[in-house]
């Protein structure tokens, strides 16, 4: 097939499992991209700069510069440059708010100041005290965004708590439903649309979650490919579903692979 083809690809459970990249994933991006097919990285990681996953990535072997979008850039785009914004999130969602020229606050306990926003992601060190400055500065009237509502992430050993877990106990403690900013939505649709930049002739999503990666596939007009390497390991029947990131790049190359359950 002829004509631009970019596959949108997801990182964790599809690329590695937190330190561990997954077998065969590595070669498979490369393969498509000697073929012609431009890959851009779509991830809901949240506490990582971006800068660390393109690093990762070119460790592992990946021949091209790594291209990647991430819930931090998606959720700094809905704040303004000068607004007050509470970071309750790791260093990733505060390298993107402080390039959109926000000024990051960072929610002390015994010091909590006045803000504009507040911005949820995975933060391991987030407690009690913390959920009660969030919720406060919420309850007074600032916009309450997450990077993602992923309940959890895929480990090398186990599933872990992923942002959405925290972003849930604020929203139970505030009673206000957050703006959600990474996959599926609109957010980060928005924020794909502007990278591709142009008309696609073939637009495919990767991804281990059907609920998230096969949304936002929707979303955008790709055709979707699951695989079973990451948090879903039972996909819905209508989900064409591939044991790992190298049966679609086969798949992709031949355009005549067998899908399971085809």
């Amino acid at each position: 097939m002829t004509g631009r083809r970019v596959l949108l690809c997801d990182l964790d459970g599809v690329v590695w499992r937190r330190t561990e990249p997954i077998p065969g994933s590595i070669e498979a991006i490369n393969s498509l991209t000697a073929d012609g097919w431009e890959v851009l990285f779509i991830t809901n990681s949240s506490h990582d700069p971006v800068e660390h996953h393109i690093e990762r990535l070119a460790s592992l072997g990946v021949s091209a510069t790594a291209s990647m979008l991430t819930s931090p850039m998606a959720a700094a785009r809905l704040c303004q440059p000068g607004e007050r914004v509470m970071c309750s999130a790791g260093p990733g969602v505060r390298r993107e708010l402080e390039r959109r020229g926000c000024i990051v606050v960072s929610g002390a306990i015994d010091h909590p100041e006045p803000v504009d926003v507040v911005v949820v992601g995975l933060h391991p060190e987030f407690d009690y005290g913390r959920l009660g400055v969030a919720m406060r500065a919420v309850r007074a009237g600032a916009r309450f965004i997450g990077t993602n509502s992923d309940p959890t992430f895929p480990t090398e050993a186990e599933l872990l708590p992923g942002g959405g877990a925290i972003l849930a106990a604020v929203s139970t403690a505030s009673g206000v439903t957050p703006i959600i900013a990474g996959k599926p939505e609109a957010p980060m649709a928005e924020l794909i649309a502007d990278r591709l930049g142009g008309p696609v002739d073939r637009l495919v999503m990767v991804g281990d979650r059907a609920s998230t990666d096969g949304l936002m596939a929707l979303a955008v007009g790709a055709e979707f490919a699951h695989v079973l390497t990451g948090v879903d390991d039972d996909p819905p029947r209508t989900t064409r579903s591939y044991d790992n990131l190298a049966a679609v790049a086969r798949w992709l190359l031949s355009e005549g692979g067998t899908a399971i359950g085809d």
